[in-house]
């Protein structure tokens, strides 16, 4: 199965991420976001990050998650390239993630910078289950 495909939007990045359930689409769906500002093949997996997230409903959670990975690579300019979501369960009406995520400090010696992401977007957002498959679709802002 492909983790990730690139989806036409005229302005901005658009991407469908697939895994076996919810948990492996996210895991793909942070990767793709990665894709779009570097390429991940040359993200060492140094640097671990935990990521706990609780969210009104998958949508919402959807964006949450790709939003923390913004902040830290904003913030800490972190770039990543393996993602571990331990957990995604539904909890006092709300939806809690539980994640590990790593990466490294953005090097432009190394890291070739692609495209850079303004934003996480709810536009064309969507989820799908099917029989042992799962997709998320996002658009970021560029």
């Amino acid at each position: 199965m492909k983790r990730f495909e690139w989806v036409e939007h005229p302005s901005d990045v658009g991407f469908r991420a697939y895994g076996r359930d919810l948990a492996e689409a996210f895991e793909n769906a942070a990767l793709a976001l990665f894709e779009v500002m570097v390429d991940t093949r040359k993200v060492e997996p140094r640097d671990e990050v935990a990521i706990e997230l609780n969210a009104e409903d998958e949508k919402a959670l959807l964006y949450d998650w790709l939003e923390r990975f913004l902040y830290l690579h904003d913030a800490r300019g972190l770039v990543m390239s393996k993602f571990k979501v331990e957990e995604i369960k539904r909890s006092n009406g709300s939806f809690e993630l539980r994640a590990r995520a790593w990466g490294e400090r953005f090097d432009p010696k190394r890291h070739d910078a692609r495209t850079e992401v303004k934003a996480v977007t709810y536009h064309m957002m969507e989820i799908k289950r099917g029989r042992g498959r799962c997709s998320v679709q996002a658009v970021v802002d560029i």
